[in-house]
């Protein structure tokens, strides 16, 4: 048996922000033994900041790393979200709720949905969001956490996750990686060295002259891409021209407006602005295309439809849809920004931080760097992107807006062929197939189809084992049970004030 040691040593995280300091927080607690930490940020190099709304997964994170829940949002001025509201995407007027966690109470047979959509097509139902705990909890402003003891009720998983200052989730896991012994340097990093014998990264050189070395460099610069990309050359797949939002424009506001559960995403002639209630108080951003809308406009659009005075001037971030064509190349990992970017329209940038390191665990490498590890890395992360990718694509392709140059591009525009079967499928007898542990569930696809005017030519006829009075009588039940949920929590405030507020 060969004894020689393969174990790395010396593990180098360029970058701090969330992608840094989630970085240093779940090695340092998952892989605490043999390994030494080292990160290196510049306090003179802004983070983007805007990735303040999130999905579910996020607690999954903080779980693994055995943070409380209560403790964490009353540091970071942290609220709750139980899903997004969408305005003006199908049609201008028109709004949807994407709600996090299912849609009603799947049957052996089929899943909810088919049941609701041909009571739907027999004109006999509405809209999807009675049968969403989610929805209705957030669109009445109120609030709780599961209830694993009611097995049986819509309470028991309900599924949530929140919204939060970035900057102070970064400080928050800054204390918790220190504690667990990763070593901070500050400064600006201004070259990498790379070995001769294989052109893996040697070194970074700090503006003081310091050579910082390592076995392994984890690269969370943001779209910098100081070592993947300025280093290494590794490439980037550009995919603006499915999502042509190209700029943002984000400021904060103070509080105002209704405090429900909920991110909103509000449609505008090139693009669109979110809305992130925190705490203390509301994120906001117009994200558009510059190929459709100077800038000056869209930073008016944005200055007027805030909730409150805005506590900051307006910061404009370019960025550029897509992805490294490798994540993972020689000893360098991309982590958040520097590995690719997927606009926030639906919260995706953190959960990509999670589970790129989550899956870097799974092929964290000896000082061999076997290819087959990486290589099946970056094939995971490539699926994983485009999944998303196509989701996010949805959103844009499937409108019927006649107002703006902008959405008859989208509209019009062709797709990728993944993409084009679940349109296609839908659009027959309302399937939704979901493969490969993909993020969004059918229950995330049917919210946005539906919410913004896709219509199937039939449903599924397995549904019709069951009368129309029975299937009435089961929608009419699930409804009945939501409302009255719903109705015994307490208001999204109330929760807060409770459990989670912040001191000071």
């Amino acid at each position: 048996m060969q004894t020689t040691d393969k174990k790395l040593q010396d593990i180098v995280i360029v970058g701090g922000g969330t992608a840094g300091w989630m970085s240093a927080a779940a090695l340092s607690q998952l892989l605490p033994h043999g390994y030494r930490y080292h990160l290196i940020e510049s306090d003179q190099i802004s983070t983007i900041g805007v990735g303040e709304a999130t999905i579910p997964s996020i607690r999954n994170f903080n779980l693994h790393l055995g943070i409380d829940e209560n403790d964490f949002l009353r540091h970071t001025q942290g609220s709750f979200k139980l899903g997004i509201e969408f305005v003006n995407w199908g049609s201008v007027g028109q709004r949807y709720f994407h709600g996090f966690g299912s849609v009603g109470r799947d049957q052996p047979t089929a899943n909810f949905y088919h049941y609701w959509l041909k009571m739907n097509q027999l004109g006999l139902v509405q809209g999807l969001e009675p049968y969403s705990i989610n929805t209705v909890a957030s669109m009445s402003g109120k609030f709780s956490t599961g209830r694993p003891d009611l097995p049986n009720s819509p309470l028991a998983d309900l599924s949530y996750a929140y919204h939060f200052d970035a900057g102070l989730y970064a400080k928050y896991l800054r204390v918790y990686a220190e504690q667990r012994g990763v070593k901070r340097t500050e400064g600006r990093i201004v070259r990498t060295i790379l070995r001769e014998s294989d052109g893996h990264i040697d070194a970074v050189q700090m503006e003081n002259g310091e050579l910082i070395r390592g076995d392994f460099f984890i690269d969370c610069s943001g779209m910098q891409a100081l070592l993947i990309e300025q280093a290494l050359h590794t490439g980037y797949e550009d995919w603006s021209h499915y999502l042509p939002c190209d700029t943002a424009i984000a400021v904060p506001c103070e509080l105002g407006g209704s405090s429900q559960a909920h991110t909103r995403s509000t449609a505008h002639a090139a693009g669109w602005q979110w809305r992130i209630p925190l705490q203390h108080r509301i994120g906001n951003g117009h994200v558009f295309s510059s190929h459709f809308m100077q800038a000056e406009q869209a930073q008016d659009i944005l200055m007027n439809n805030l909730d409150g005075k805005p506590l900051a001037e307006p910061r404009q971030i370019k960025f550029n849809t897509g992805k490294r064509r490798r994540v993972w190349n020689k000893n360098c990992v991309a982590i958040g920004l520097s590995g690719g970017f997927m606009e926030p329209l639906e919260s995706t940038s953190i959960h990509l931080i999670k589970t790129g390191l989550m899956r870097l665990i799974t092929f964290f490498p000896t000082s061999q760097f076997d290819q087959v590890d990486i290589d099946n890395y970056n094939r995971l992360t490539d699926k994983e992107y485009a999944q998303i990718r196509d989701f996010l694509i949805l959103h844009y392709k499937v409108n019927q807006r006649e107002d703006s140059e902008f959405w008859r591009y989208c509209h019009n525009m062709s797709v990728p062929d993944s993409l084009q079967i679940k349109l296609d499928l839908f659009a027959s007898n309302g399937r939704i197939l979901r493969e490969n542990e993909e993020l969004f569930p059918e229950d995330s696809w049917l919210q946005v189809m539906h919410g913004q005017g896709m219509r199937p030519r039939a449903y599924n006829p397995v549904i019709d084992q069951r009368s129309v009075d029975e299937i009435a009588g089961f929608l009419h039940n699930t409804q009945a049970v939501i409302r009255k949920c719903v109705d015994a929590m307490p208001s999204h405030l109330d929760y807060i004030r409770a459990n989670c507020l912040a001191r000071g």
